[in-house]
């Protein structure tokens, strides 16, 4: 089940809604539970049973690392058991295929290559339960008493398929209690809305450019700029699309969800680019990985290591195959050189050309990530770069039928829609009535592109 989807949002939606409010508040977190339950189970009937194990078992591993707390040793084990249980099974589901196919064309073999599937939003919740184990390791959070809590926590559809990735120390209080009310709900379902248009209406007619230019053989410079600027709104809106769908429900219910996305495309270098952009899942890598492995402070071949390991990480993190490991090793090049010496370099030349650097690194990034085929990646870069011909009459008309959509994307990427949202909360119940009246108008143009077509995917599913 898809949140862009008319029986999401006309069934699912309110029915869930109506039991939450209909029941006493010590029902509520089991209603959240077995709503989760049932959004999952309509896309997954199988893999259910694979989150709920993971469930259990995290919540098994959280109480024994509270029981064990004065036998340190013990707790280490039990930490570094429930992660590489939690680890296993993503690599089993996520990277096997990849690993035995990849040895079979290195090393000649044949050895069989597994065929499962991978099941919906694993790479989440699976960070989500490594960080329940470890903030109570830590004693930065108490283990949950609770299961049916906890597995609200894990399994809670607003964020389930595709975040915000949510710490458990973040999200512990306000599975106990949280404010409900009319109004965080309208606050919600404004949210949501805009997470829809951006959906429907931006990200979706933005692929329609992008798969245009994937068909091409050989791409020009022209159409080859087409399809990497039309990826790029395109992956921006999609998926900030769905953390603002994922946060509105959040508040609808009572939650507050963490931030995922702060104007990624007015960064001004790649590490501001990546303090903007899936800022949650940039943070729990900080917070698990590269921290413990030294972060910044220690000497420069160890922060060399440590960025090196965690971005190529973050890539294979975003998919199971080879162009991922190129795409993160790409930004931790990037990264590595600004901590080095690059970012001096920034700081002395003019903000235009800061912004444009970080917004090309973004645009030539984004092209090794949505092509699998490596050579054909390096074929694009190359034919934005002037390397086979300027244009072509294809490109031309893509070029003419796509510009008003790319212009209003580009428009949407600057900080002028939020400053102008912000100005009419300002103005009280006008400006409330004024922002509901433009909602109303997106949510039933995107509605008609939904009764046109009504299966259209997160893009961030897949991982």
């Amino acid at each position: 089940m898809i949140f862009s989807s008319l029986f999401f949002i006309f069934i699912f939606l309110p029915v869930s809604l109506a039991a939450y409010y209909l029941l006493p508040r010590k029902w509520r977190n089991l209603c959240l539970f077995a709503f989760s339950l049932v959004f999952y189970a309509w896309g997954e009937p199988v893999y259910v049973f694979l989150m709920l194990f993971t469930a259990v078992f995290d919540y098994a591993v959280g109480a024994l690392l509270e029981r064990f707390s004065g036998r340190p040793a013990l707790r280490r084990a039990v930490l570094v058991f429930g992660i590489c249980v939690n680890l296993g099974m993503l690599a089993w589901f996520k990277y096997a295929a990849l690993f035995v196919s990849t040895a079979n064309s290195i090393f000649s073999l044949s050895l069989p290559v597994p065929a499962a599937a991978l099941p919906i939003g694993i790479s989440f919740y699976t960070f989500e339960s490594i960080s329940y184990s470890v903030d109570i390791y830590r004693g930065e959070a108490r283990a949950q008493g609770n299961l049916v809590d906890f597995g609200t926590y894990i399994s809670f559809f607003p964020h389930l398929i595709s975040g915000p990735i949510i710490q458990y120390k973040e999200m512990r209080a306000q599975l106990r209690g949280r404010a409900e009310s009319m109004e965080h709900v309208t606050e919600g379902a404004l949210r949501f809305l805009h997470g829809l248009f951006k959906k429907v209406l931006l990200a979706n007619n933005l692929a329609l450019i992008a798969d245009k230019v994937q068909y091409f053989g050989n791409p020009t410079a022209l159409s080859a700029w087409l399809g990497a600027l039309a990826f790029t709104f395109q992956i921006y809106f999609d998926f900030s699309g769905y953390t603002d769908m994922a946060i509105g429900l959040g508040r609808m219910f009572g939650f507050v969800l963490p931030e995922n996305f702060n104007m990624p495309y007015s960064a001004q270098s790649a590490s501001d680019f990546w303090r903007r952009w899936h800022m949650t899942l940039g943070r729990w890598f900080r917070d698990y990985l590269y921290i413990p492995l030294g972060g910044n402070r220690c000497s420069t071949v160890r922060l060399v290591r440590n960025l090196a390991v965690v971005w190529v990480l973050t890539g294979f993190w975003h998919g199971s195959s080879w162009n991922f490991a190129v795409w993160g090793a790409y930004w931790g090049f990037l990264i590595i050189c600004e901590k080095l010496f690059l970012q001096k370099w920034l700081d002395r030349i003019p903000v235009f050309f800061r912004w444009l650097y970080a917004f090309l690194a973004a645009v030539v990034g984004w092209v090794f990530f949505s092509y699998t085929d490596i050579q054909k990646a390096c074929g694009v870069v190359a034919a934005m770069f002037g390397f086979s011909g300027g244009s072509d009459a294809l490109g031309v008309y893509t070029l003419m039928t796509g510009m008003p959509i790319l212009l209003l994307a580009a428009l949407f990427c600057t900080p002028y829609p939020a400053k102008l949202i912000r100005w009419l909360d300002q103005k009280g119940r006008g400006g409330l009535v004024v922002r509901c009246a433009g909602m109303t108008i997106l949510f039933l143009f995107s509605i008609a592109a939904l009764v046109d077509n009504s299966y259209n995917p997160f893009l961030y599913f897949r991982f």
